[in-house]
């Protein structure tokens, strides 16, 4: 099963590459996300008493962690996908081979990532991501998308790199140790299993190389630079699998980090780092999300916020961890929402600057209502699923002590609610400006069914949690806890 969730998506990229018909490629699109999501829930919940997904001698295995990420990906794949045959029938002015194509592989190296338990694997496999999604954010072939790319591959390349001599640190730690050879392996059980052994000073200098070069991935403060760029040119659901996924995968290896920290009486000091690191990208995204003209750069600070927030969230510990782990999932939702609504208004007004986007819930009433929705949720208004989590991180964080900590958390989440509603808000309501004329695009049920479900999972995330996936979140949470 464990190759088959990674050879089935990387056969769906050669026959995208495969078949002629610009026009009915994109509709391969849902139908592999819909056999990759079958497959995906039939490994997470097996029938009977199915063995553990595993392969490659336990180089591959998929863990409690894994479950989560990988679930809540194929679905953010899957929803994308429904929007990706009307949208593409949109841009029929060029191939969309290259974007399909790349869509599917992101879709391979992401599924690697939440099952590799190796830690030269994994980086393999984040590398790949970085590599195979690039492409989408050129996708509309001009100056601006072309310098976003080549941003999002240097500056990521950059982070990569930074994590590939953490994994060197890290391997050297255990040799530091004095463990022998044979011994010395990057399997994560193992890496866990001898943390106790490995090099104080060795495992500190692994943890922060490590952390900065996947936070680089994961668009956390300051090695954030290359998002406002990639999301404000990438295609709505390019940037919503960017946020939602390749971000999550990022976070997924740090995760994998953090356990090896904390086995090895080290999650103190990771902790600390988690903390300051979550703040600082909470607090950066607030301030540039003050005045922010361009909504679809405004989401990208958005994401900052988010991926901060997440990183708190383990770093404050306990219960904030569960909260942390359904943040993810509600964040990635609740950014679908936003980038495929955002993405529908930019078409329609042919701008993302507020100077020429006014009026948006005139024009496309279902389309801007969604996108006001979106902003709410995402801001964590009650009953949406984004209140739930974050409050469960915040009280959790008052609950133990860490006044500071939930006061600037409360701080941050007022002022980028402030920021964040004024550009909305400005998007959203009056009259479209004269010099903005309709040029035909109008909400459609391709362009807008999507959304729909997106936003439905969000509320339904804010008022049930299905217990399947509450079990799921607690094993992986508890993964995290589990005492050294």
């Amino acid at each position: 099963m464990a190759y088959l969730l990674i050879l089935f998506p990387l056969a769906m990229t050669a026959v995208m590459f495969a078949v002629p018909s610009n026009r009915w490629r994109p509709w391969l699109l849902p139908v592999g996300g819909a056999v990759h999501l079958g497959l995906v829930m039939q490994a997470i919940f097996p029938a009977g008493d199915a063995p553990p997904v595993s392969g490659l001698d336990g180089w591959l295995l998929l863990d409690p962690l894994g479950k989560v990420v990988l679930g809540f990906i194929s679905v953010l794949f899957f929803l994308c996908a429904l929007y990706a045959p009307t949208y593409l029938a949109l841009r029929s002015d060029r191939s969309n081979r290259v974007l399909c194509g790349n869509l599917f592989a992101s879709l391979a190296m992401m599924t690697l990532v939440t099952l590799s338990q190796h830690l030269g694997l994994l980086w393999v496999a984040m590398e790949a991501t970085t590599l195979v999604s690039a492409p989408g954010i050129y996708f509309n072939h001009n100056a601006r998308s072309l310098e976003a790319t080549w941003k999002y591959l240097l500056i990521c390349s950059v982070g990569i790199a930074l994590a590939l001599l953490g994994s060197f640190f890290l391997a050297y730690s255990s040799l530091k140790a004095g463990l022998p050879q044979n011994e010395s392996t990057l399997l994560f059980t193992q890496l866990i299993q001898n943390a106790p052994n490995l090099s104080r000073p060795w495992l500190h200098a692994a943890f922060v190389l490590l952390f900065v070069g996947y936070g680089t991935k994961m668009g956390l403060a300051p090695m954030h630079t290359w998002k406002p760029d990639a999301y404000g040119e990438a295609p709505g659901m390019v940037g919503a699998l960017l946020a939602g996924g390749v971000t999550n995968c990022a976070f997924l290896s740090i995760l994998r980090v953090y356990q090896i920290c904390r086995a090895g009486s080290e999650a103190e000091f990771a902790r600390e780092v988690m903390i300051f690191t979550g703040l600082f990208s909470m607090a950066f995204a607030a301030v540039f999300m003050v005045r922010q003209r361009d909504f679809k750069r405004m989401l990208a600070y958005s994401s900052v916020e988010h991926m901060g927030i997440l990183v708190l969230g383990i770093g404050i510990g306990g219960m904030a961890i569960y909260g942390a782990l359904l943040h993810l999932i509600n964040n990635g939702l609740t950014k679908g929402v936003m980038f495929l609504s955002s993405g529908n208004i930019h078409r329609a007004f042919g701008s993302k600057y507020t100077d020429d986007v006014r009026g948006a819930m005139q024009r496309l009433p279902v389309s801007g209502a969604l996108f006001l929705i979106g902003f709410l949720a995402i801001t964590g208004a009650p009953p949406f699923g984004p209140f739930v989590s974050e409050f469960t991180i915040v009280s959790t964080a008052i609950g133990s002590g860490q006044y500071l900590a939930a006061g600037l958390f409360l701080l941050f989440l007022t002022i980028v609610f402030i920021g964040m509603g004024a550009t909305v808000l400005t998007v959203v309501q009056g009259q479209a400006p004269e010099q903005t004329t309709p040029n035909g695009f109008h909400d459609t049920f391709g362009t807008c069914a999507p959304i729909l479900i997106f936003m439905a999972l969000v509320l339904l995330m804010g008022l049930y949690i299905p217990p399947p996936l509450e079990s799921l979140l607690r094993e992986a949470a508890a993964l995290l806890e589990a005492k050294p």
